[in-house]
């Protein structure tokens, strides 16, 4: 259920209906929209959405869906279905249009049945063929005219008609250089056509020189058109052919819409078929343009929103400034919610954005919020909005809001979601704020969904001692008296009576005696709530300024632990490095000392053999000394370090500045990483490592001219999805400026355009853009965008 009547024009969804028909291709595509009706039933609901979503990914992705000759066969089906009647060529040539675009339609949703299934049933009861069509296009051509060849008494009459044509303007001419001679005829005149028939001018003075029939004069009667009477046998020959002519050719139309006739139920569904895509593709069109997406559908109610927009202030404001995205909650537990704050602070468009959404929504279309959000379906939604005075009815804008409260108690369930703006206004505050109440906690006991707005304190004070309601505050700029149009849910707002009244410039006199009058509890009441207010804020931007402190904590924690990672693992390295080395010296040492003693026994000890051997092991000493050294040598020749020296741990390539000194310990900046290492752990940057750090740079500039030699200046992003093409163009641009490449090309597509302008949209941001234009019509006009860099 639905209610008031007058419920679509309130939340301005018939504005809605009227963007929505200027998308549509056919008057027959606008018929369904004016057939758009709310429906509770959540597996349809769930079907028209993917339906809107599968479209609007079409549009999206700039694919070449048919998009003309999207014509109303309504007429010409009721003409078909009556015996005896026929079409005319020319509605017959649209109707063979229009058969041709319904395959084209079947055709590309056939081919992509996996992608869009929803599209893909609805083309399933089609089954209309070519035959169709082709019968009408070889009865008449493309200027909605009969063909010759569609009946050979019609080749004939025409060919008939065409000879006696001939051969009345061949006597037309000799009659009339006869009169030119005798100067009978005015001057520039020439033959020409009156009642049909062709006729030859003639000075009225001379009319009586000329055996004829008069059919015309002239305004001025100077001139008569005379048919001569050489003239009048061949005139009636070609009026009988064109008579047989005209009825042959009908004959031929109503043997056609016989044949038409028969494929009455095929032709119903083809062009439903039609219809109803016009329908869908104007919904996605409107998806579009205002952010539509689909959220997540629950079966029961729930509404649960992020990042909701009312989709007509969304395009009011759109190049002017953005819209505040709006963030509601409720729930099983809380279902009703109560918001308050100053006037002109957003309260009434909280309410109809909600409203507004849901009503879409429920008549399948998609909804400018956060994918994330989840809707519930609701079985009825009842609003109060606005001044409903009647003199016609002899209603006051009070009584108005107290039927419809009535109507909301009688009716409203547990499935129901009311909507009640300014509740308890109009009367007595006293008497207004009691009877709103009272009707709150009517609606708690039925468990009805809604959301109400208010300036009275007594349901502020119920909301937030209530269970199953709650309070919410529009956000307000209580320095700069400004709205901020955030809604906070949570806690009551002030209406900020005072110090509007104050910035109007009412005497100070006027204010305090105001607030004596107002007195100490409600005073105290307002300021409570205000301090409330700093509070929370500044508690907000503490928040949200440790959330961004930890967000960098993790991230300096995460690059420290991969150095630290690295470093033990180059550790690790070297350590064993250095064992495995050792080890392989100690061998070689044991195996020398061991060749040394079995050439001393096996030569007994003699003297020169013994020298030798010594000499030998004295080499090998000097070996391994030279060797103890070179090891040796890096912690020997060590330069000795400062603050602000350029350093770089042992065993790794990245390089930093010392920033202090503590006994053996140096903090060291890392890039944006700062680090406490050991100072026996880093090495001064010198020439030679310099020069080893120059050598990578040259690798990395090889890296470079690899890139350039196969850098292609064409990016091809023929049948993607926008939010895949934003990356792929960044990428593209980047690769193409450190390239230094002059001249770009970005392959769309034509289609329906959208892919083409958010890639434009996209490249105007780089300040490295110098322009963007079509490519030449002969190679691809404005389905390729052409992009020159400074």
């Amino acid at each position: 259920m639905i209610y008031p009547e007058t419920f679509e024009q309130k939340l301005g969804f018939d504005q809605i209906r009227q963007k929505l028909v200027a998308y549509c291709l056919s008057p027959a595509g606008a018929a369904w929209v004016d057939k758009m009706r709310f429906s509770s039933e959540v597996d349809f609901v769930k079907i028209l959405l993917k339906q809107n979503l599968e479209f609007r990914q079409i549009l999206e992705k700039g694919e070449p869906f048919p998009s003309q000759h999207f014509f109303d066969a309504t007429d010409w089906i009721k003409k078909i279905s009556l015996e005896g009647n026929w079409l005319e060529a020319e509605e017959f040539l649209h109707l063979a249009y229009g058969l041709e675009t319904i395959l084209a339609c079947k055709t590309f949703l056939v081919k992509s049945a996996e992608l869009y299934p929803e599209l893909h049933k609805l083309s399933q009861p089609v089954t209309i063929t070519s035959q169709l069509s082709q019968k009408i296009f070889t009865t008449i051509d493309d200027k909605a005219q009969v063909k010759d060849s569609a009946s050979a008494d019609l080749g004939k009459i025409r060919k008939r008609l065409r000879d006696e044509q001939s051969r009345l303007r061949r006597l037309a001419e000799q009659i009339f250089r006869m009169a030119v001679q005798e100067s009978w005829v005015p001057e520039g005149a020439l033959p020409t056509i009156r009642e049909g028939r062709l006729v030859i001018p003639i000075q009225a003075e001379h009319k009586r020189k000329v055996k004829g029939f008069i059919l015309d004069e002239s305004a001025t009667g100077q001139t008569v058109f005379m048919e001569p009477t050489e003239m009048l046998d061949a005139n009636n020959e070609i009026r009988d052919l064109e008579h047989a002519e005209k009825r042959e050719v009908i004959r031929i139309l109503r043997d056609l819409t016989g044949d038409f006739r028969t494929q009455l139920p095929v032709l119903n569904a083809a062009f439903q078929f039609l219809a109803q895509i016009d329908f869908i593709r104007a919904k996605a069109k409107f998806s579009l343009e205002i952010g539509g997406d689909h959220p997540v559908i629950e079966k029961h109610p729930e509404l649960i929103w992020y990042q909701a927009k009312h989709p007509l202030l969304f395009l009011s404001l759109k190049g002017k400034r953005d819209v505040v995205p709006l963030n509601i909650e409720l729930d099983q537990q809380d279902r009703l919610l109560l918001v308050s704050g100053p006037n002109a602070g957003g309260k009434s468009v909280t309410l109809k954005t909600v409203g507004l959404l849901q009503y879409m929504l429920q008549c399948g279309m998609l909804i400018p919020l956060s994918d994330r959000s989840r809707v519930g379906i609701f079985k009825d939604i009842f609003i109060d909005i606005g001044d409903q005075q009647s003199i016609e009815n002899d209603l006051s804008t009070y009584s108005s809001h107290l039927r419809n409260m009535n109507a909301f108690i009688q009716h409203a369930g547990d499935r129901s979601l009311v909507l009640m703006d300014e509740l308890g206004s109009g009367t007595d505050p006293n008497f207004g704020g009691a009877i709103a109440q009272a009707i709150l906690e009517s609606l708690l006991k039925k468990r009805v969904w809604g959301v109400a707005t208010t300036h009275y304190y007594n349901l502020k004070l119920f909301a937030g001692q209530r269970q199953g309601v709650k309070n919410a505050a529009m956000r307000f700029d209580d320095k700069n008296l400004v709205p901020l149009y955030v809604l906070d849910i949570g806690k009551p707002g002030s209406s900020f009576a005072l110090e509007i009244a104050r910035k109007t410039g009412l005497p100070q006199s006027v204010l305090m005696e105001a607030e004596k009058l107002v007195g100490k509890d409600l005073a105290g009441f307002e300021t409570l709530v205000r301090s409330l207010e700093k509070e929370r804020v500044q508690l907000a931007e503490k928040i949200k300024k440790m959330e961004r402190q930890e967000a960098d904590l993790k991230q300096s924690l995460a690059k420290y632990q991969t150095l630290s990672s690295e470093l033990e693992t180059k550790k690790k390295e070297i350590i064993g490095k250095a064992k495995e080395e050792a080890a392989n010296l100690l061998k070689d040492t044991n195996r020398e000392i061991e060749k040394t003693i079995r050439h001393i026994r096996e030569n007994q000890a003699q003297k020169t053999e013994t020298l030798r051997v010594r000499k030998g092991l004295e080499n090998l000493t000097k070996k391994v000394n030279t060797q103890q050294v070179q090891k040796e040598k890096p912690v020997q020749q060590k330069e000795e370090l400062k603050e602000g020296d350029r350093v770089k741990l042992l065993g790794q390539d990245s390089s930093g500045v010392i920033l202090a000194i503590q006994g053996k310990n140096a903090t060291v900046q890392f890039g944006e990483l700062k680090s406490v290492t050991k100072l026996d752990r880093l090495e001064k940057i010198t020439g030679a490592v310099a020069k080893e750090m120059a050598s990578r740079l040259t690798t990395s500039s090889l890296n470079v001219h690899e890139k350039r030699s196969t850098f292609s200046n064409t990016l091809d992003i023929r049948g993607r999805r926008v939010d895949e093409v934003l990356s792929l163009v960044d990428q593209f641009m980047d690769t193409a400026i450190l390239l230094g490449q002059s001249e770009l090309k970005v392959l769309h597509g034509k289609g329906e355009g959208v892919l083409r302008k958010v890639v434009r949209d996209h490249l105007r941001r780089y300040k490295e853009v110098a322009s963007i234009s079509d490519e030449h019509i002969e190679r691809g006009g404005d389905g390729i965008t052409v992009v020159v860099l400074k």
